[in-house]
């Protein structure tokens, strides 16, 4: 009876040179994929937890000494963090200027702040689709590379029997099977990111001038 594992471990075992570099090269995707969807997944979950909360209290006692407090307990949430610029730039130009200049100033430390929040949610994630995008590429060549060897094999031993050609058939396959198992789950993970990241952008694009007005409306 066949044992999976052993074969594939020995199909991993046989394999070129060339192709265990292409299943080399799509494990480190693989790999590096993986750690940043887990990371990625718990960042923008935290992010759209902490916002909501901070969101809701916030409109709930309009108040932004008491915000600012509530909004120490939510380090991880993108509004939140927009908040504080804004509240820090308010201390900061407090008694000091009048009531225009105060608020184009707050409202450029939002903007800043905002603009970096952008960054910092949409970093790492265009690597999960340049894998999603590669990688069965990547595959694919060592595919091609190992039925080219398989082919060169069958000339040498003149002989196109299944036992000679099927080894090199089945290492090039699996050079196809790593680039998708590499790309498949680096696509979803690009979407959900996506997805997550555009309601974040909304909210902030629609509650930054919230929390100018809350500054330059304060009592």
């Amino acid at each position: 009876m066949f044992d999976l594992k052993v074969g594939i471990f020995r199909l991993f075992s046989e394999a070129g040179v060339v192709v265990l570099f292409v299943l080399s090269v799509l494990l480190l995707f693989s790999v590096v994929s993986w750690a940043i969807i887990a990371f990625k997944f718990g960042y923008l979950r935290k992010s759209l937890k902490e916002s909501k909360a901070f969101l809701d209290y916030f409109f709930e006692v309009y108040n932004v000494e008491k915000a600012f407090t509530k909004s120490e307990g939510y380090r991880s949430g993108s509004l939140p963090k927009i908040f504080r610029s804004g509240y820090i730039e308010y201390r900061a130009l407090e008694n000091k200027a009048d009531i225009t200049q105060t608020g184009a100033r707050i409202a450029l430390a939002v903007k800043l702040e905002a603009n970096a929040e952008n960054k910092r949610l949409a970093a790492l994630v265009p690597f999960l689709a340049t894998v999603g995008n590669t990688a069965p590429f990547i595959g694919l060549f060592g595919t091609v590379w190992g039925i080219m060897t398989s082919f060169h094999a069958i000339g040498q031993t003149q002989s196109a029997s299944i036992a000679a050609v099927a080894p090199g058939i089945s290492e090039a396959l699996i050079a196809t099977a790593a680039g998708l198992a590499a790309a498949i789950p680096a696509v979803i993970g690009y979407n959900y990111c996506t997805q997550k990241i555009g309601i974040i952008e909304r909210d902030i694009e629609e509650f930054a001038p919230e929390f100018v007005a809350a500054f330059i409306n304060k009592p």
